[in-house]
C-alpha cells in the first residue's frame, strides 16, 4: 500500500477566522394523504363522499374546460358530514389573514394544493359561508389587495439619515405604473441593498396598510403581504428559527410563490379521486361499522343531499 503523502491536518482558517453561515431551513413539508374516520356514529362518510364527489367533478371539468371556478358552500351540512370532510381535507401549508373592513374572512389551503377553505363570519362570530374552492389562489385575496391600494405612493417627507430610499422610491413608483397583466415581475432585493434604519422606516411608512397577508410554511416560512401601493407585495422568507433570510419587494399582480400551479391542481384532483375510492371501499368492506342514521334526522327513507350553493367567481 502506498503511503499517504497528503498531510492530514486542517489547512482551513481557524474557528475564530471561519465564516459563519446563517442557519437555513432543515425541514420540508411533504404531502401525506389524510385518513378520514371509519364509518360509524358521528362520522357520515357516505355523505362526505357524495359532497366531495360533487366538488371533484366540478374541479375536473374546470381543469379541462375552464369557466366558473369549482366552489361549494358547505354551510348547512350536518355536523357528522362536515367532520369527515374536515378530517379528509386537513390543513395545508398556506393560510391568509384578510382585512375586509367588515366581516371576518379566514382562508386556509387544505393538504391538497389549490383546494381551499374560505370561511366568512359576521361581526358577531356567526359562520355565514364555508366555501370549498378550487383555484390557484382564492380570487378574494387579489380583489381585496387591489381594492385597498393606490397606484400613487404616499408622499412623505424624507427623514434625516435617509440614504438610498429616494432612488428606491422613484424606481418603485415607475414599476407600479408599469405593472399589470402580462408584465414581468419587478423584484427589489432589500437584503442586498445598503439601507439605513431611516431608509427602512420610511419605506415601511410608505407601504403599510395592505389588506392581505399570506403565510406559507413549505421549506421554512414565507410571509407575503399586500401594501398600500397597487401590485406591490412584501415577500419575506424566514428559516425555522424565524430569522429573516431574504427580504424582497415584488411588483406584480400576485407573487408566484403564493400561487398553486395548474399541475398542482391536476395532481390534487387525482389524489382526491384516490381519497374518494378509499371512502367508497370503507363503506362496502364486510364487517365495517354500520352506516350512520340519515342526515336529516330520524325520518326513514333515503336522505336528500344537503343544499350546496355555488360561489359565483371565475
Amino acid at each position: 500500500m502506498r503511503p499517504i503523502t497528503i498531510p492530514i491536518r486542517n489547512e482551513m482558517a481557524s474557528s475564530e477566522d471561519a465564516v459563519e453561515f446563517m442557519p437555513m431551513p432543515r425541514e420540508m413539508v411533504t404531502f401525506e394523504m389524510p385518513r378520514p374516520p371509519e364509518p360509524g356514529p358521528g362520522a357520515d362518510v357516505e355523505g362526505a363522499r357524495d359532497v366531495l364527489q360533487m366538488f371533484v367533478t366540478h374541479l375536473q371539468r374546470w381543469l379541462q374546460d375552464g369557466g366558473e371556478l369549482p366552489a361549494l358552500d358547505l354551510v348547512g351540512l350536518q355536523p357528522a358530514t362536515l367532520k369527515v370532510i374536515n378530517e379528509s381535507l386537513g390543513e395545508g401549508e398556506v393560510a391568509a389573514i384578510v382585512d375586509t373592513g367588515g366581516d371576518e374572512v379566514r382562508v386556509q389551503e387544505t393538504v391538497f394544493s389549490g383546494v381551499w377553505r374560505q370561511q366568512h363570519f359576521s361581526p358577531e362570530g356567526q359562520l355565514l359561508h364555508d366555501f370549498l374552492l378550487g383555484a390557484s389562489l382564492p380570487p378574494l385575496l387579489q380583489l381585496l389587495a387591489q381594492d385597498r391600494s393606490s397606484t400613487a405612493l404616499r408622499r412623505l417627507p424624507l427623514p434625516a439619515g435617509a440614504m438610498n430610499v429616494p432612488a428606491l422610491v422613484h424606481e418603485l413608483q415607475e414599476a407600479v405604473l408599469a405593472s399589470g397583466p402580462g408584465v414581468a415581475t419587478h423584484v427589489f432585493n432589500l437584503t442586498l441593498l445598503p439601507l439605513t434604519p431611516e431608509d427602512s422606516t420610511h419605506l415601511d411608512a410608505l407601504l403599510e396598510g395592505g389588506a392581505v397577508v399570506i403565510l406559507s410554511r413549505g421549506f421554512g416560512n414565507c410571509r407575503i403581504s399586500s401594501t398600500a401601493a397597487r401590485n406591490v407585495w412584501r415577500v419575506q422568507y424566514f428559516n425555522n428559527m424565524q430569522t429573516l433570510i431574504l427580504n424582497t419587494i415584488e411588483v406584480t399582480e400576485m407573487p408566484e410563490v403564493a400561487v398553486a400551479a395548474r399541475e398542482d391542481l391536476a395532481e390534487s384532483a387525482d389524489r382526491l379521486v384516490e381519497l374518494l375510492q378509499w371512502m367508497s371501499e370503507s363503506l362496502t368492506t364486510p364487517g365495517a361499522p354500520a352506516a350512520p342514521p340519515p342526515r336529516g334526522g330520524a325520518a326513514s327513507g333515503p336522505a336528500e343531499p344537503d343544499p350546496l350553493r355555488p360561489l359565483g367567481v371565475t
